[in-house]
């Protein structure tokens, strides 16, 4: 099921006009793999995004709105510009690449107390699990400290965004989370 017949489906009658999503991790993640699969673009090889990757889908009275921004460590500086309106956020780790796991963390915690990002739902993609020497959900829950998380919804989903498996299942998550409130 792609995200448009997800919204179609109307599973999701209470959605704001147009609540925004952010897609953050570090550079390689598959970030903009994640995005192109979800608005049902081609999937392949893409490039590095060097500032923001915005996309809209509209569907059923729905606008949503997804952000991706580029993870390289000089980029993510201005990625708190982006933090105004924010109903949840993504966070994509590359699953594959246990050596920047601890760069990972540290990115995500500063996400984490972020004054504007408080209190919105987070999903945490670990992408790239079709590779077999990944880190599992539970490795990357113990290496983020996603136990230690209060006061707002997490939730973490195991995918691969260049095959597509399990990005519904995160993105239908996602959505209930942001037709709660």
């Amino acid at each position: 099921m792609t995200l448009v017949e997800l919204l179609k489906s109307k599973a999701f009658p209470k959605l704001k006009q147009e609540p925004n999503i952010l897609i953050l991790g570090l550079d390689n993640a598959g970030k903009t793999t994640l995005l192109n699969r979800l608005t049902n673009e081609k999937v392949g090889k893409e490039t590095p995004t060097q500032g923001v990757n915005g996309k809209s889908i509209q569907c059923c009275g729905i606008k949503l709105n997804m952000y991706d921004l580029g993870g390289q460590k000089a980029i993510r500086e201005y990625w708190e510009y982006y933090y105004d309106n924010v109903d949840a956020l993504i966070y994509v780790i590359d699953a594959n690449d246990e050596g920047r796991i601890e760069e990972c963390n540290d990115s995500f915690q500063k996400l984490l107390i972020e004054e504007k990002l408080k209190n919105i739902p987070v999903l945490v993609y670990a992408n790239k699990a079709d590779l077999q020497t990944c880190l599992d959900p539970q490795q990357i829950t113990e290496k983020l400290k996603l136990d230690d998380i209060k006061g707002r919804d997490w939730s973490i989903y195991s995918c691969s965004a260049l095959k597509g498996t399990n990005v519904k299942d995160g993105i239908k998550w996602i959505f209930e989370r942001i037709a709660e409130k």
